[in-house]
């Protein structure tokens, strides 16, 4: 497991603590932890696809990826490690606008990566505006130690939910845990009811 310099950068104390979920301090930078080698996708080669429990997959390359409607957000993230950023700024498509087409009756969806990573969520927290597809941290091109060229954007729930290098999502009918949940993390990860791990 890979740590960047970040990874034990100054704590911020100029922040408003109603705004950082208990356990975790506030940084300035931002910290990078791997669990293996960085995939390093051109965004040439870089698809994503909709799979699944649904009416029909779906997958779109770059281009036409990049031709969807997109926006810019400011969020706070949390990382399970106890590291909060504050104000974080991404671009990126909304998984409404990619979803927006497609019938289904799952419940569940298990996002999948480049090196194999995949992680696990209620469909519901990746809807209703809750979740994006970023391409762009603080206006340049997401770097791929943040998990560019795209990562899934999932801020209310710890980090690990974010999954970077993402390549699709499968939509399923049942719950299957991913990476790091099937290691003992926790399945739905709050960061403010510090769902950590199994049994938090």
């Amino acid at each position: 497991m890979a740590l960047s310099p970040n990874f034990h950068s100054r704590r911020r104390t100029d922040v408003d603590p109603a705004r950082v979920p208990p356990g975790q301090y506030v940084t300035s930078g931002f910290p990078v932890l791997s669990a293996g080698p960085t995939p390093k996708t051109p965004p040439a080669d870089w698809t994503f696809t909709v799979r699944g429990a649904v009416d029909r997959p779906r997958t779109w390359t770059w281009d036409e990826f990049r031709n969807l409607p997109s926006e810019t957000i400011t969020v706070d993230i949390h990382c399970v490690t106890k590291w909060s950023k504050l104000d974080t700024s991404w671009t990126g498509v909304s998984l409404e606008t990619l979803l927006g087409g497609t019938r289904t009756q799952a419940q569940h969806v298990l996002a999948f990566s480049d090196g194999g990573y995949t992680t696990n969520m209620p469909l519901a927290d990746i809807s209703d505006g809750r979740a994006w597809l970023v391409y762009a941290y603080d206006g340049a091109p997401l770097a791929p130690e943040h998990g560019g060229p795209v990562r899934l954007l999932v801020p209310h729930l710890y980090f690990w939910k974010s999954a970077k290098w993402v390549r699709g999502l499968e939509l399923r009918n049942q719950d299957e845990p991913g990476f790091w949940e099937r290691y003992g993390y926790h399945n739905y990860g709050d960061p403010w009811r510090e769902q950590r791990y199994t049994g938090d």
